[in-house]
């Protein structure tokens, strides 16, 4: 009944091994539960949506309170305003905030009024960076370009991530037609010493605005994101995933001229910005204040990274101990921990993929990264350790086999960007 299996493409049964996709029947902390009671530790929770863990107390009653009180109306409810607030103070490099309910409307705004403040065509992206937008705009970029107009693709233009020469080439080339740049401030790697800053005076210099998209650093890296971290202010920037610990929240959030293009309080040619039926339901933005005050409360963003460092240690131990430490690696913040699968040759293997995948779901760890959550514990990260090193053991077996395939049990996964099924 549903294309594909599932409304997420990075949830289909083609991104786990035959026959071994689980479907989860409820969820409690770290843990979830499938349809045939099989219990699992669960990592990259919700693709990095519920940072908390699954039905967080604070959360859930937050939540329950608004649902009691209504969550939709013909106007805008209070809840708005203190929503608004709360963000404004968690990201203080923020001036305004309008939210919607997805990540990829957020983005797409983003790129829409930069457009519009700058009067030029072209979007420029990161090409090393995964995902941006299900968006025309950053979809026709991709290996699925399918039904978007060759004409629409040309007005996206890429850069390499930590080039500021190639960058700068890319706006001289294009000079006076980029409207933004637009990226992840850091991802597996670290920005290089001075590269944000290069970005900032770049766009500064070619008059373009300078995006960041946080869906995955905000609320990892630190509350505040990446900016919050590395001290470097974009002009705008994109919120969403575990702002609202599993209830669909994102955001927009910029520079108060830019902002307030898509408002009523100037004379310019307004911007159609954000506008979205559900966009400000009352319980997710109660679960988004309920997230934002919890992270700020407890320390979560110092748990994670701890967590974080306690699975890489212990997962780069195992798989040194089964002799694959050069193709079982361990990469990324300690937040947002990936995984890296190499064959023999140390190329990056769909293969190896699917065997260590079969082999983490054969000892109950969902695990299709190392993303950690706030509801691990200790006990849970040393239980994956253990499973990660029995999947190690079994990977040695494969190189020395010289293939994985039979231990593959069908299949490979697959990419989610390819051109055909």
């Amino acid at each position: 009944m549903v294309p594909g299996g599932a409304h997420t493409y990075a949830k289909g049964d083609d991104q786990y091994p035959e026959d071994m996709a689980p479907v989860i029947a409820r969820g409690l902390g770290a843990h979830v539960w499938d349809v045939d009671g099989n219990e699992y530790v669960e990592y990259g929770s919700g693709l990095r949506s519920v940072g908390l863990g699954h039905a967080h107390p604070r959360v859930v009653e937050a939540v329950r309170r608004e649902v009691g009180r209504g969550t939709n109306f013909v106007r805008p409810s209070a809840i708005e305003a203190d929503a608004a607030q709360e963000f404004l103070e968690t990201v203080p490099t923020a001036d305004m905030v309008k939210f919607a309910k997805n990540g990829s409307d957020a983005t797409t705004a983003a790129v829409r009024l930069a457009r519009a403040a700058t009067g030029r065509p072209l979007v420029a992206v990161c090409r090393d960076q995964p995902f941006f937008s299900t968006d025309d705009w950053f979809i026709g970029t991709t290996a699925m370009p399918a039904g978007i107009p060759a004409a629409t693709r040309e007005l996206t233009v890429s850069f390499p991530y930590g080039d500021l020469a190639a960058t700068a080439e890319l706006l001289e080339r294009h000079d006076g037609r980029v409207a933004c740049l637009i990226l992840e401030a850091a991802g597996v790697v670290e920005p290089p010493p001075g590269y944000l800053q290069g970005l900032r005076r770049l766009a500064d210099a070619h008059g373009c605005v300078l995006v960041f998209d946080e869906m995955i650093t905000g609320f990892r890296w630190s509350e505040a994101g990446a900016q919050g971290l590395y001290g470097v202010v974009p002009d705008l920037s994109t919120f969403g995933k575990a702002l609202g610990n599993g209830f669909a929240v994102a955001a927009l959030a910029g520079r108060r001229e830019l902002m307030e293009l898509g408002g009523l309080r100037h004379r310019d040619e307004r911007v159609f910005l954000l506008s979205t039926t559900h966009g400000a339901e009352t319980h997710a933005l109660a679960a988004a204040i309920a997230v934002m005050r919890t992270y700020r409360e407890e320390g979560v963003v110092e748990r994670l990274h701890a967590l974080g460092d306690r699975l890489a240690r212990g997962v780069r131990a195992a798989a040194a101990a089964a002799g694959v430490a050069d193709h079982v690696v361990v990469r990324g913040r300690a937040s947002n921990l990936v995984f890296g699968t190499l064959d023999a040759d140390l190329v990056p293997s769909q293969a190896h993929r699917t065997l260590f995948l079969r082999q983490l779901l054969a000892g109950g760890v969902l695990g299709p990264s190392f993303v950690v959550s706030h509801a691990l514990t200790e006990a849970d990260v040393d239980r994956t350790v253990e499973v990660v090193g029995r999947a190690c053991a079994v990977y040695r077996q494969a190189l020395d086999a010289g293939t994985p395939v039979p231990w593959c049990g069908g299949r490979a996964v697959r990419p989610v960007f390819r051109p055909y099924a």
